[in-house]
C-alpha cells in the first residue's frame, strides 16, 4: 500500500528528532572516553584534539571495575535464572488450570507494578536485617544473595503476567494431544508449552537481566565494596579532587556492551515475546 506523501513527511518530522536525541549523547560518550583527561575537562570540542584509548586501558586500575563486572554479571544472571524458572511454573498454573484464587493472584501481581521501587526499600532492609540476626550470619544484607531476592520482588510479578499472556495464545489443544498420548502435565509444559513459548521465555530472561544489570537504587544500599555492583562502581571514577571523566565514558561503554549485543542477538524473540497477547 502507498504512504501517503504527508504522512512520509510527518514520519520523518518525527524521527529525526528523536534519532538526534539519541545519538548525540552516544556521540559525546564515545568521543569523550577517546580523549584525554584535560581535554574533558576543558571547553567542550566535537572533535577530539588528539585521540587516545588509555581510558580504557586505566578504567581497571583505578577502581576494581573486574570485580564489580563479576558481581553484577552473577547477580543478573542468578536472578534471571530464578525468575524465568518461577515465571514459567506460575504461568502455567495461571494458563492452564481454573482455581480459587486465580483472578485475585493475577491481580496482585499486576497491582505491584504500579508501586515504584523505593517503597520497598525500607521493608526489604528491615526484613534482611532481623533475618540475619536471627540466622546469626550476614546472609541476605549487603551480599549477593539479598541483591538477587532484592531483584526478584520486582521483576517476576511482570515475568509472571507477560508470559502468561503468551502462554494464553498457545492452543490448549496442544497439551490435551500429549495428554492423550500418555503424557503427564509436567510432560506437557516441558516438551509441547515451552518449545513454542521460547520467545516469550527469552523475552522474560531479557527483561529480568536488563532491569538487574542497571539498577542503582536498591544496589546503592544492598551492598558493601565487596558485593558492589557495575551501576555503583561507576561512581568511584569520582574523587574528592577530581572527577575522571573519560575514564567515566569509557567505563559506560563498556558496562553497556553486553546489554546492546545480547539485545541485537535476541532482538526477535524480545519483540514477538512482548507483542504476544496484543492480537489473539
Amino acid at each position: 500500500m502507498h504512504e501517503p506523501r504527508s504522512f512520509k513527511i510527518f514520519r520523518w518530522i518525527v524521527l529525526v528528532p528523536l534519532i538526534v536525541f539519541t545519538a548525540v549523547p552516544l556521540y559525546v560518550m564515545l568521543t569523550a572516553s577517546l580523549k584525554p583527561l584535560q581535554d574533558v575537562q576543558g571547553p567542550w570540542e566535537w572533535w577530539p584534539s588528539q585521540f587516545t584509548i588509555q581510558p580504557f586501558i586505566d578504567i581497571w586500575s583505578t577502581v576494581p571495575l573486574g570485580k564489580y563486572f563479576v558481581n553484577s554479571l552473577v547477580v543478573s544472571t542468578v536472578a534471571t535464572i530464578f525468575s524465568v524458572i518461577i515465571a514459567i511454573f506460575a504461568s502455567y498454573a495461571i494458563s492452564r488450570y481454573r482455581f480459587r484464587g486465580r483472578g485475585a493472584f493475577s491481580g496482585v501481581v499486576l497491582s505491584t507494578q504500579m508501586f515504584p521501587g523505593i517503597l520497598f526499600l525500607l521493608p526489604l532492609f528491615i526484613i534482611f536485617v532481623n533475618i540475619d540476626r536471627a540466622l546469626g550470619i550476614q546472609f541476605l544484607y549487603q551480599t549477593q544473595a539479598g541483591l538477587i531476592v532484592t531483584y526478584l520482588t520486582f521483576t517476576l510479578p511482570f515475568s509472571i503476567w507477560m508470559l502468561a499472556s503468551y502462554m494464553d495464545g498457545i492452543p490448549r489443544d496442544l497439551d490435551e494431544a500429549a495428554r492423550v498420548d500418555g503424557t503427564t502435565a509436567m510432560g506437557a509444559l516441558f516438551r509441547v508449552v515451552l518449545p513454542s513459548a521460547r520467545p516469550g521465555i527469552i523475552a522474560v530472561a531479557v527483561y529480568s537481566f536488563m532491569t538487574a544489570w542497571g539498577e542503582i537504587l536498591f544496589a546503592s544500599q544492598m551492598t558493601n565494596n565487596e558485593t558492589r555492583t557495575l551501576s555503583i562502581g561507576l561512581q568511584a571514577y569520582s574523587t574528592e579532587i577530581n572527577v575522571y571523566w573519560n575514564q567515566v565514558m569509557a567505563a559506560s561503554l563498556v558496562v553497556s556492551v553486553p546489554i546492546v549485543v545480547g539485545f541485537l542477538i535476541l532482538q526477535r524473540y524480545l519483540v514477538a515475546g512482548l507483542t504476544a497477547g496484543a492480537v489473539k
